[in-house]
């Protein structure tokens, strides 16, 4: 009778072993999922977490890619679409889940840096965006349809932008036509921490 028991009870704790490790799974997907479709608290730094719409995510220091922190640094992967910030004293470290170009055509790598701080910016389509579809506006001001975001960090290339984005649905993912986008809340902090004069590069 012990033995008859004793196996019972140990089937039993295995079989609810076995069920919480079949539902473990299910419920970390459903954190993740809402984690990401409630979008970011306010001054938290989100790593992107559905593997749908995300690569990857590759560690970075900024000595391998900088020769200082001069004015501040900003690393955006293309691959692991993140964007890193280090700031010139190096107290401060961030990191952003980013939205990327469609294409290798679209994409430009290498050295700039910021030129320009705009709150509220507005958006023209550029003539290469106009060539692929002429029935985009010619302008679009500050607002919910715009499609920089609350704020954009201008490059030194032209037409580029680090900027925030009023869908969320498109970070994370290959979804831009050349530029960097954040969480608004996101490029609002790190609008806040960069300057005219940071160094960036996109790899």
């Amino acid at each position: 009778m012990s033995d008859s028991r004793l196996s019972r009870r140990a089937a039993l704790r295995l079989g609810l072993s076995a069920s919480a490790m079949l539902c473990a799974p299910t419920l970390l997907r459903a954190q993740d999922w809402n984690a990401d479709a409630d979008g970011p608290v306010p001054g938290q730094v989100y790593q992107p977490k559905v593997q749908r719409n995300t690569s990857s995510f590759r560690a970075a220091q900024w000595q391998d890619h900088f020769d200082s922190r001069k004015n501040g640094v900003i690393l955006c992967d293309t691959t692991s679409r993140v964007v890193h910030f280090w700031n010139e004293e190096g107290t401060i470290y961030k990191l952003y889940p980013s939205s990327v170009p469609l294409t290798e055509d679209l994409t430009r790598l290498g050295y700039t840096e910021v030129v320009q701080k705009v709150v509220g910016p507005t958006w023209r389509p550029t003539p290469s965006m106009l060539e692929r579809n002429p029935t985009l506006p010619e302008v679009v001001g500050p607002g919910p349809d715009n499609p920089l975001g609350s704020h954009a960090l201008y490059l030194s290339w032209t037409y580029y932008r680090i900027h925030g984005t009023h869908d969320t649905r498109k970070i994370g993912r290959k979804s831009s036509s050349g530029c960097i986008g954040l969480y608004n809340s996101q490029i609002q902090e790190l609008f806040d921490l960069a300057k005219v004069g940071t160094q960036v590069r996109l790899i």
